[in-house]
C-alpha cells in the first residue's frame, strides 16, 4: 500500500500556513499591537483591515480538518491500535507545546504568568478524542463529526456558572473564558475544543476519499459537491439568520459593510457558519488542485510538509522582529521582552500601517522558507527516525 504524500493536501496546508503568518504579523505590528480595536468590529474597521483578518480565518479550520485527513491516511498502513497510540501521544505533545514552546514564543515571559489555550491545545485535545473515535466504524466517526459541527451552536444559550467543575468543563468544551488558577497566574481558554473535535472527525472521514481505490475523477467531483454544499449551507442559514452562529449579521450603512457583516462569523468557538464559510472553499480548492501539476506550488508544498516546524520558527521570528521594532519606537527593552503582559494604554500608539504589516509578512515568510526547506529534506531523508513524525 502506498504511503506517498498527497500533494494537494500539502499545498493547501502550506497556503494557509502562509496566511497564518499574516495574521500573526498583524497582531504584533499593526497599530495598537495586540490591544488595538478588533479588525472585525464593524464600528471601527475598514474593508482592507477586515479582509486582512478575514482571509486568515481559513487557517485554523483547514489545518484541523486536514490533520484529521492526514490521520486517516497515516492509519492506512497501521493497525487501529497503532494509529490510536500515535494520536493520543501526539495530542499530549501538542498540548505541552502550547503551554511551553508556543506560550514563550508569544510572550517571552519566563514565568509563564499568562497561558492561552489556543490552536495547539485544540489540535491536541482533538487528536486525543480522535484516538478513541478511530476504533469506531467510519460511518460512526462521520456521523459524530457532523452532529458536533451542525449541532454545537444549540449550546450557545446554555447558562452555566463559570465556576465549579461543570462550568470549567463547559468553558473548555464550548464557551471559552478567562480563569485565575493562582494569584499570579491567568489562564485563557481561547479555543473551546468541542467544535474542533467535530472538525477533525470530519477531516478523518474525508480521508477515505483520498485512498488509491478512489478514482481521481470521482474524488474531484465529490470534493466539488461537498464544497458547494458547505457554501450553500452558509448562504442559506446566514441569509435566514436562524441557526449556525450566535452573532447574526446586521444591516450596515453601506452595501460593502453589509457584506462584511455577513462574512463576520464567530471563530471562538468556531460556529457552524464559520466552518461552512472556510471549509467550503477549501474543499473546492482541493477539487481544483486534484491531478494538476502546478509549477508555482513547490514552496507552499514544502511548507505544508513541516507545519509544526514552520509555526515555531515563524512565531519566534515575528516576535523578535516586533521587539526590535518596539525598541526603535522608544519602548524600554524590559517592557518588550521581560514583561508578561503589555499595558494597552502604554502601547496603544505603537505599531505601523498595514502596508508595513504586509511587507514584514512577506519578508518573514521568505526568510523562514529556507530553514523549513532544509528540515523538510532532512525529515524525508530520515524516515526511520520516529521522533521526526512529532515535528
Amino acid at each position: 500500500m502506498s504511503t506517498a504524500r498527497i500533494t494537494s493536501i500539502d499545498l493547501l496546508r502550506g497556503i494557509v500556513l502562509v496566511l497564518m503568518a499574516l495574521d500573526h504579523v498583524r497582531d504584533f505590528f499593526h497599530y495598537g499591537l495586540l490591544f488595538g480595536p478588533s479588525p472585525t468590529d464593524m464600528a471601527t474597521t475598514t474593508p482592507v483591515l477586515f479582509l486582512t483578518r478575514w482571509v486568515t480565518h481559513f487557517c485554523a479550520p483547514v489545518f484541523v480538518f486536514l490533520a484529521g485527513t492526514s490521520a486517516y491516511l497515516y492509519g492506512r498502513t497501521r493497525t487501529k491500535a497503532q494509529l490510536s497510540h500515535f494520536l493520543w501521544t501526539r495530542g499530549l505533545w501538542m498540548i505541552f507545546a502550547e503551554l511551553v514552546i508556543v506560550a514563550f514564543g508569544w510572550t517571552f515571559d519566563v514565568r509563564f504568568t499568562f497561558s492561552v489555550l489556543a490552536v495547539f491545545w485544540a489540535i491536541g485535545i482533538s487528536m486525543i478524542a480522535l484516538a478513541a473515535l478511530v476504533h469506531l466504524p467510519w460511518r460512526a466517526v462521520l456521523g459524530i463529526g457532523l452532529a458536533i459541527v451542525v449541532g454545537h451552536n444549540l449550546l450557545d444559550g446554555l447558562a452555566l456558572p463559570e465556576q465549579g467543575i461543570a462550568g470549567v468543563l463547559f468553558s473548555a468544551l464550548h464557551r471559552g473564558g478567562m480563569f485565575q488558577p493562582a494569584p499570579d497566574r491567568l489562564l485563557m481558554i481561547q479555543y473551546p475544543v468541542l467544535p474542533w473535535i467535530g472538525t477533525m472527525a470530519l477531516g478523518y472521514a474525508l480521508g477515505r476519499l483520498f485512498t488509491a481505490e478512489v478514482p481521481s475523477a470521482h474524488r474531484q467531483r465529490t470534493l466539488y459537491r461537498l464544497g458547494l454544499a458547505a457554501i450553500g449551507t452558509f448562504v442559506l442559514l446566514r441569509g435566514l439568520n436562524i441557526h449556525g452562529d450566535p452573532s447574526p449579521w446586521e444591516q450596515q450603512p453601506s452595501l460593502v459593510f453589509d457584506v462584511l457583516s455577513i462574512l463576520n462569523t464567530t471563530k471562538y468557538p468556531p460556529s457552524l457558519l464559520y466552518l461552512c464559510m472556510t471549509l467550503g472553499p477549501a474543499l473546492l480548492f482541493l477539487g481544483w488542485a486534484e491531478g494538476r501539476t502546478l509549477g508555482w506550488s513547490t514552496p507552499f508544498v514544502t511548507l505544508g510538509r513541516v507545519p509544526f516546524f514552520y509555526y515555531m520558527v515563524h512565531i519566534y521570528a515575528i516576535h523578535l522582529l516586533a521587539t526590535a521594532a518596539m525598541v526603535l519606537q522608544g519602548q524600554p527593552v524590559h517592557e518588550t521582552v521581560l514583561s508578561s503582559s503589555l499595558d494597552p494604554q502604554v502601547h496603544s500608539d505603537n505599531g505601523f500601517p498595514l502596508w508595513v504589516v504586509y511587507l514584514v509578512w512577506i519578508m518573514v515568510v521568505v526568510a523562514i522558507y529556507f530553514p523549513c526547506r532544509w528540515f523538510a529534506r532532512y525529515r524525508a531523508a530520515h524516515k526511520d527516525q520516529w521522533w521526526l513524525s512529532y515535528l
